[in-house]
């Protein structure tokens, strides 16, 4: 006799394929808490001697052991504007080009290409930016802003090449590719029906474009900004090569910087003192944080202009 049939069986399956997919929920957010727990115990130290301070305070003195975070939080949120400034509107724009104007035997060779680019690792963006691009920017990129520009606080200081300007750019091309490549599947999977519509309906290609393709695929370009937004802030090698290692606090997009990443990765294996270490874990714990807020008003941004757009 069966002690369970085709639909039993069924269940059962359903039931095991639930507890399964609910378990792997419960771990991510497992890891997540115990993550942040580790960086809390771990930055206690640094947490009771410089309590609030550490964030708003712009001093890094290892010698006389005085920390504080404003700087690197500084360059890693303006870096990290600038790249996501320029990668996402060039994304949307090349991935709108790769699907709707260049034909495809000519855009399988462009999209392996896009993804070859989003292969290389971080240290060699770092390694071409620091002996290529920077000279670049010091001959030419930045003379020419000053030129333009003269005494703009933003392009002031002398044109050394290196800074949050550089770093800001070798981040950029960094995020083109993961951008560019979620955003051409995105519109790729627009109906053609409805495009056709649009075009039957006399609308041009740009109307199309911009009223059908993109509000199409809103969310999807929404998801690659953020995308890119979270890799753009964790780079670490890439940056830590071209911002210039500078703890301090310049308006200037020429001058010197340092970003939360490269300051761990340059000084975490030097920590030999207590309150140093913890100085870093703490670092560490304000990126995790940073991170969390934006991700959580990105979210809130989107709901509001999905609900202005009406886009369920």
């Amino acid at each position: 006799m069966k002690l369970f049939g085709k639909a039993g069986s069924r269940n059962l399956t359903d039931t095991a394929f639930k507890l399964t997919t609910m378990l792997g929920a419960a771990l991510l957010l497992l890891i997540m808490a115990a993550l942040f727990a580790e960086l809390v115990r771990n930055s206690l130290l640094s947490i009771e001697k410089f309590g609030w301070s550490f964030i708003y305070t712009n001093v890094w003195d290892p010698v006389k052991e005085q920390f504080g975070a404003a700087a690197s939080i500084w360059g890693t949120v303006v870096s990290t504007l600038i790249a996501m400034a320029l990668a996402v509107p060039l994304g949307i724009l090349i991935a709108l080009f790769l699907v709707e104007l260049l034909p495809e035997r000519i855009s399988k060779w462009v999209r392996t290409g896009v993804e070859l680019l989003a292969a290389v690792p971080s240290i060699i963006f770092g390694m071409w930016g620091l002996f290529v691009f920077a000279p670049f920017m010091a001959e030419t990129v930045q003379p020419f802003l000053r030129g333009v520009f003269g005494d703009s606080p933003l392009f002031s200081g002398p044109p050394i090449g290196i800074g949050m300007l550089t770093a800001g750019i070798i981040l950029a091309f960094m995020i083109l590719p993961f951008i560019t490549a979620v955003v051409r599947d995105v519109f790729q999977m627009v109906p053609a029906v409805v495009k056709e519509s649009a075009h039957g309906m006399g609308s041009t290609l740009w109307e199309v474009t911009s009223k059908v393709t993109i509000r199409y695929g809103f969310q999807g370009v929404v998801g690659a900004a953020l995308l890119g937004l979270g890799r753009a802030i964790g780079e670490t090698m890439a940056v830590t090569f071209v911002i210039g290692n500078s703890h301090k606090i310049s308006a200037s997009l020429f001058a010197p910087a340092n970003s939360i990443t490269a300051t761990l990765a340059n000084e975490f294996a030097e920590a030999s003192e207590p309150i140093y270490l913890s100085s870093l874990i703490e670092l560490g714990l304000v990126l995790f944080v940073l991170t969390f807020i934006i991700q959580v008003i990105s979210q809130i941004w989107l709901k509001r202009v999905k609900k202005q757009m009406g886009v369920q």
